[in-house]
């Protein structure tokens, strides 16, 4: 769970922000499907993920709660090799870079960048610095790069128009991405964000799956920020209505309609293109069966990669690529909804109390409450 932590003055690697935080199985939720050892985008090997970590609070009142998430579809190989990719957007208001040349390419031609809405433009160049300063041209011949950077709003608990995310932050993340456990809530780009009008962030889940056989599996990384409360629901339960009947510890800050969600789907299945385009869409079903309703404010933007077919992107002459018949990829659409469902609970069960700009504060979800309500409804493991 390594990433970087920036408080005021204080660099620190390795450093996480509070106790080791619980995941949502931790807390008997039930969850369909089966998840990779790590339950993590990581189980999807060769991915790697890094985070930074900006706090630190300023004069008159203004606080800076942000940071950047890298997830490498290769590792160390992604400036080198090429991914099969596609990409969809459930609601527009939102920014995904990038994804005009993987509609017409077919690729991702590097990492996947998350970060806040007015930090674009530095984690872009950010990432171009760092495939430069990285040495030697691309399979091509050519020293270009048109990254991929998304994004979600965090000005309520962010001073977002501080412009406090620099290049550097971004070649921190990337150089800090590695594989194994990744650190979830508020951490990298999702230090500042919300969901259900409760802390967030970020949050990541797995599924292994079968197709004819073989074994496939699927990761899923989220960057929460989304959701009107009342309309939570956990395991198929509405606990919304239910934690928050009386409408306390609402954040009345926060505007939900400006929400935004960006999820990522990683696989080792033999995807192309127009198949992982699919498999972007239900990302979405996920994202509803926790109730988003994808609002007229919101920027819903999937990407979707696979790491499969190495040699098609090394550029090899003739590359043999495979690929699984559309008939049988089923199971992975099944397996991405479960994933993506999985994620976003662990993103909102990873939050903790925070205190933000201009002393805007958001409750993390009460895990007892909520532990309570599933238990009611007989939505719960028990140990």
């Amino acid at each position: 769970m390594k990433q970087l932590l920036f408080v005021g003055a204080l660099f620190a690697a390795g450093v996480a922000t509070g106790d080791e935080p619980l995941r949502a199985r931790d807390l008997g939720i039930p969850f369909d499907g089966q998840p990779g050892k790590l339950n993590a985008i990581t189980d999807v090997r060769g991915v790697t993920v890094g985070h930074v970590t900006l706090i630190d609070d300023l004069p008159d009142g203004r606080a800076v709660r942000t940071g950047v998430t890298a997830i490498l579809p290769r590792g160390e190989a992604t400036s080198e090799t090429l991914s099969f990719a596609g990409w969809f957007a459930l609601n527009g208001n939102g920014e995904m870079t990038g994804t005009t040349w993987i509609t017409e390419s077919g690729f991702l031609e590097g990492p996947v960048m998350i970060t806040n809405t007015h930090s674009v433009g530095a984690v872009h160049e950010g990432v171009i610095r760092w495939r430069v300063e990285r040495g030697g041209a691309d399979h091509t011949g050519a020293w270009w790069s048109l990254p991929v950077v998304a994004e979600t709003w965090d000005g309520t608990l962010n001073d977002i128009n501080g412009f406090h995310v620099r290049p550097e932050h971004a070649k921190a993340a990337l150089d800090r991405a590695q594989p194994g456990p990744v650190a979830e809530g508020s951490v990298g780009g999702g230090t500042g964000m919300i969901c259900y009008q409760f802390k967030c962030g970020i949050g990541t889940s797995s599924r292994v799956t079968a197709v004819n056989g073989a074994s496939y599996t699927v990761g899923v990384l989220v960057q929460a920020n989304f959701g009107y409360w009342q309309l939570l629901r956990v395991a198929g339960v509405p606990v919304g209505q239910f934690l928050r009947s009386d409408n306390e510890d609402v954040s009345p800050e926060f505007d939900a309609s400006f929400s935004s969600i960006i999820i990522v789907v990683a696989t080792d299945a033999p995807l192309v293109s127009h198949q992982l385009n699919r498999l972007a869409k239900r990302a979405a079903l996920g994202l509803a069966r926790n109730g988003s309703i994808a609002s007229n404010g919101s920027g819903d933007i999937f990407i979707a990669f696979s790491t499969a077919n190495e040699d098609a992107g090394r550029g090899i002459d003739n590359a043999a690529v495979t690929m699984l018949p559309n008939d049988t990829i089923n199971p992975l659409f099944q397996a991405t909804v479960e994933a993506t469902e999985e994620a976003i609970i662990n993103a909102l069960v990873a939050g903790r109390d925070m205190v933000g700009n201009g002393g805007s504060v958001v409750k993390g979800i009460d895990h007892n409450r909520l532990v309570d309500v599933l238990r009611h409804h007989q939505r719960i493991v028990e140990p």
